[in-house]
């Protein structure tokens, strides 16, 4: 199989990117290094089977080249980060929305599969708990920033399933929740990258808000294993799965977990979050994911620990456990 993986020089894509080649198949990341970073493939580079081409998600030309290439497209190209969404919203809301119109014009032309990366953001403030594929979305208002970007891959969603819909085009949508594991980093308000540098290095980890913000943590190389599960079946094709651990923790405890495992040396110390980002900024009590439908449909779910996971990503980061 060709893949082509937009974002593949990312955190999730160049993860997923390592799984494919390991697994026989050729890859071509399409990456403009915005979030990326040429760190996360040098490995990769020298692989006869891995290629890498510069550019945006939005250039036509460069697309179409590249899934007219591929027999399946996996779109993980996207403005991402809570810090990035405030304070660009603009860049937000066009990337992820003309990116996504560019891939899937480009795929309808040969009918080529298309994964879609979504995001758990979509349920927006939606209070059913845990969250299924068929709830309804709940966002907040247009005067917030913060939305832009759970509307702006809703959107991505409905595309995707309008081209299945009216063009016949196999689609498949992913909606990953708070996913975690090497290569992520902190630059956009990722909070575990975060709080494992700051132990790391002794200093105040930093809890934005009250910390009893509740979240499930899942490892990356579950979250890969279950899009490649996904694929190989093509009766979960044209269709939306939840993908993510359901092991449920406060953002104090996860601090609390960060300082123990790095050696407990630093200060766990609030940010209101009008510090941390801007006036009026929202943020969600629980967010956790029903993967029910993922089980069913391949078997599978992520299970590993969160405790596994800061170690994994202490490990990363250069340090060792205590």
């Amino acid at each position: 199989m060709i893949a082509l993986v937009t974002g593949g020089a990312g955190f999730i894509g160049s993860n997923l990117s390592d799984r494919l080649v390991a697994d026989g198949h050729e890859v071509w990341c399409l990456d403009d290094l915005s979030t990326g970073a040429m760190q996360n493939i040098d490995h990769l580079t020298d692989s006869g089977s891995f290629h890498f081409r510069l550019g945006n998600v939005t250039d036509e030309s460069l697309v179409g080249e590249l899934v007219d290439r591929a027999d399946v497209v996996y779109h993980l190209a996207a403005a991402v980060g809570v810090k990035l969404i405030v304070e660009n919203p603009t860049h937000t809301i066009e990337t992820n929305v003309r990116g996504s119109e560019v891939v899937l014009q480009a795929a309808a032309k040969k009918g080529k599969l298309v994964v879609m990366a979504s995001t758990s953001e979509v349920y927006g403030k939606g209070v059913k708990i845990p969250y299924s594929e068929e709830d309804d979305l709940l966002l907040g208002p247009t005067t917030k920033a913060r939305w832009g970007y759970a509307c702006s891959k809703a959107i991505d969603e409905y595309l995707a399933l309008a081209y299945a819909r009216e063009r016949e085009l196999p689609v498949l949508i992913i909606r990953f929740f708070n996913t975690v594991g090497p290569r992520q980093t902190g630059r956009y308000g990722m909070v575990l990258p975060t709080f494992v540098r700051q132990g790391l290095a002794g200093e105040d980890i930093t809890v934005y808000g009250s910390g009893e913000q509740r979240r499930c943590f899942g490892y990356v190389g579950e979250a890969v294993e279950s899009v490649v599960r996904l694929v190989d079946r093509r009766d979960t094709w044209g269709q939306v799965y939840n993908v993510g651990s359901t092991h449920e923790i406060s953002i104090n405890e996860l601090a609390e977990l960060v300082c123990e495992r790095t050696g407990g040396r630093s200060r766990i110390v609030h940010v209101p979050y009008e510090e941390a980002y801007a006036e009026g900024f929202e943020d969600l009590g629980r967010r956790v994911p029903d993967v029910s439908k993922l089980e069913r449909a391949i078997g599978f779910r992520p299970t590993l620990s969160t405790a596994e996971i800061v170690d994994r990503v202490i490990a990363d980061l250069g340090g060792d456990r205590p």
